[in-house]
């Protein structure tokens, strides 16, 4: 707990807990027993479960046993400080017996005497079904006994699946990027700009029997389908074709027309599903996917494959290279040896990397993918799913970044829930009360701080911040090192899922500051106390001395007018006499102002004050000194009061009649000591007393950057010691002589 106070920090928690509750992503914070401390209102209307609820579980209890298995194994690796963080994607229960899946995020928050676990889960259920839709799609494509192809606006065919292939003859990398006029035969060239244009304009051409010619130049009879291919705002991109070669059929028209043509249809119809779940599957999970015929090295990325990678529309050069090169230097390495790994093995395959767009920003990408086989065994293609995740990571690194400014705060800063047990306390809140963090997390209010001060000042002030307010209060507390504290403590409602469920606690330390204030105050009033014994002292002289004397001048000049004849023999008398009343005035003067400093300089300054002091009050004042260069005029006035007050006290209290001052010069520092032999006094009560003038030696002494010592004890003299810099900082450059 610091002495800064609330203003500096309170935004920086406040903003924390601002984005703790609005992030869309669920966030828990477990003990290292996999035991949920508190959860974000994200993770509970993801799962449908109540804060309450979700603290009662067991991290693995989320998950179905296979899932929560591979989550722990990771877990205990992680307890045994092998790993400090690491992610999966695993199903977690709904509070409706449904499965949702989640990217985890797991961190191990270990900055701390006990270590806590950070969890953040995204819900990729979407993005789940929509990669399920993909690789559905993808598989009917690729089993089905009709030629299925895809084709751009412009005629260049950019898919061909195995049945296209056994139909025309041409291999997948014979037939990708070779224009679809090469299976027309010349005289239907017309044709098939036809069917070019209806379909760029949107429209969709059933069963249309033509001819076609295959690779080894045989003309076959074929029925087409052709359907517009469109992105997720609907916009038509390219083109799909199904081809069945009727050629051989010879069954009876009637026959043919129920069993071909519904078989065709079935097909049809089942493919246009599986396109449309796919499209809108990727509109509900916001991700883009990409093609890769690995036989010819053609890439065919949708439009939102390219907008992720800060490209233009038809913005992608279609070759590994070309993604390649999109990848962050630091990356690409990394990304080339995964894309490897899963063609050496024909396993999915999934990584996270960067990418520069043009514009020098820098954003995260998630991607997941498959590779199919050809008969060979040989990977042929490779179809995968991208997701811009810089918004997500930026969170986190947020979120982290907040956890770690609460953790690091000199304020003890906690949060407790309704029941009044502690979700959060942060490093110094342990410290100031001598616990660990398993002594306190978890655990109720009344059983980690003072029972009685509980119940008759905390707990009503956190009744009131349950309800909404934000409470600020003053309070004394005794903690087990520090003893009795002043703390300010402030209470900030945090909204739930059900309304205010917990209250984030800020308290800190004014003792200090309080001392501050009140030797602040108790200086105000020694300082006006000072003042008026100074008016009072004046004022006495001023009355009782100068103004008696001036009355008593007054009458006998008035005597004198009486008896002319006596003004010669006494007007010397008179005239020493108004020279002493003018003396004495400007004696009184010089010690509220002494103008000597000024025009004769400090030493000569203060070697005349002593003369005259000595002189006026009966006392030997030996001023002894050796500086020789001018001092400034700031070191010259606080050398000067000091010496004063020095004086007036040693000849107020001291006893004797002779004080030593010595004035000398070292290594650029000003030395002053004044010494006598009298009574003495306790120093410490003397400062603590009413009095202000050792107080304010000290306190002019330090406005130069200079210390003073006063050494002193009953019947054994007073000794005070003065040193100051030559050149004291920010001091002006005006000198005293």
């Amino acid at each position: 707990m610091g002495n800064s106070t609330a203003h500096s920090r309170v935004p920086d928690t406040q903003l924390f807990r601002d984005v703790f509750n609005a992030s869309p992503i669920g966030i828990a914070v477990e003990n290292l027993d996999g035991q949920p401390l508190f959860v974000n209102p994200a993770f509970c209307s993801m799962l449908g479960f109540s804060e309450e609820e979700l603290r009662g579980k067991h991290c693995v209890d989320f998950s179905p046993p296979e899932d929560g298995k591979k989550d722990w194994e990771f877990f205990q690796r992680l307890r045994a400080g092998v790993i400090d963080h690491y992610q999966l994607e695993k199903r977690y229960f709904r509070r409706d017996g449904s499965l949702v899946w989640g990217r985890l995020s797991i961190s191990l928050l270990n900055s701390r005497p006990s270590p806590l676990v950070l969890a953040m889960v995204q819900d990729i259920t979407d993005k789940k079904k929509a990669e399920e839709a993909w690789f559905r799609h993808a598989a009917v494509i690729e089993s089905s006994d009709d030629a299925i192809a895809s084709a751009t606006l412009d005629g260049i065919i950019a898919s061909w699946n195995r049945a296209a292939q056994k139909m025309y003859g041409y291999t997948e990398a014979e037939a990708v990027g070779k224009p679809i006029n090469m299976l027309v035969p010349p005289e239907l060239r017309d044709e098939e700009t036809k069917i070019l244009e209806t379909v760029k304009a949107g429209g969709r051409i059933e069963h249309l029997e033509t001819v076609r010619v295959t690779k080894p130049g045989k003309r076959i009879n074929v029925s087409l389908t052709i359907s517009p291919i469109k992105d997720s705002s609907g916009r038509t991109v390219g083109c799909s074709g199904i081809a069945r070669d009727i050629t051989e059929q010879r069954v009876p028209e009637a026959a043919r027309g129920v069993v071909d043509v519904t078989g065709r249809k079935r097909v049809e119809d089942a493919l246009r599903a599986s396109e449309e779940r796919l499209r809108l599957a990727q509109q509900a999970a916001r991700f883009a996917t990409f093609e890769w015929n690995i036989r010819t090295g053609v890439s065919t990325w949708t439009p939102e494959q390219e907008s992720i990678y800060g490209l233009p529309l038809v913005g992608f050069g279609k070759t590994p290279t070309s993604f390649e090169n999109l990848v962050h230097p630091d990356d690409r390495a990394g990304v080339v040896e995964l894309v490897t790994t899963s063609l050496e093995t024909g396993q999915p395959g999934h990584g996270r990397w960067r990418v520069i767009w043009a514009d020098g920003s820098v954003h995260w990408i998630s991607g997941c993918w498959q590779v199919f086989m050809n008969e060979s065994g040989e990977p042929s293609r490779m179809i995968g799913v991208n997701i811009d995740v810089t918004e997500r990571l930026l969170a986190e690194d947020k979120l982290r970044e907040y956890e770690r400014a609460v953790e690091g705060s000199g304020e003890m800063i906690c949060v407790v829930d309704r029941d009044y047990r502690y979700l959060i306390a942060n490093r110094q809140f342990l410290q100031m009360r001598n616990m660990t963090r398993e002594q306190v997390v978890g655990h109720f209010a009344h059983e980690v701080l003072n029972k009685g001060v509980f119940e008759a000042s905390i707990k009503p002030k956190l009744d009131e911040s349950f309800q909404g307010k934000v409470v600020r209060y003053e309070l004394k507390y005794s903690y087990p090192e520090l003893g009795e504290r002043d703390v300010l403590i402030s209470y900030f409602p945090i909204e739930g899922v059900n309304g205010i469920d917990r209250v984030a606690c800020i308290v800190q330390d004014i003792t200090d500051r309080k001392h501050a204030d009140e030797a602040l105050a108790d200086m105000t009033r020694k300082l006006i106390e000072s003042q008026e014994q100074e008016r009072a002292r004046i004022g006495r002289e001023l009355h009782d001395d100068i103004n008696q004397r001036l009355a008593m001048l007054a009458l006998e000049l008035e005597q004198l007018k009486e008896n002319p004849s006596e003004i010669q023999a006494r007007v010397q008398e008179l005239r020493k006499r108004t020279t002493e009343i003018s003396n004495d005035v400007q004696a009184l003067s010089h010690d509220l102002h002494s103008s000597k400093l000024e025009y004769l300089g400090v030493v000569a300054g203060m070697k005349s004050w002593c003369k005259e002091f000595g002189e006026r009050h009966k006392m030997e004042i030996n001023f002894n000194s050796d500086v020789a260069k001018p001092l400034p005029l700031e070191v010259g006035r606080t050398l000067f009061r000091v010496l004063q007050e020095a004086v007036h006290n040693s000849s107020k209290h001291s006893g004797v009649k002779r004080v030593e001052v010595l004035l000398r010069e070292e290594s650029s520092e000003i030395h002053l000591v004044v010494r006598d032999l009298g009574r003495g006094f306790q120093v410490k009560p003397a400062f603590q007393g009413k009095g202000l003038g050792l107080t304010s030696m000290r306190e002019r002494v330090r406005l130069v950057n200079g210390t003073i010592e006063i050494e002193s004890h009953p019947m054994c003299g007073t000794t005070i010691q003065v040193l100051v810099p030559r050149e004291p900082e920010h001091s002006s450059q005006r000198t005293a002589e």
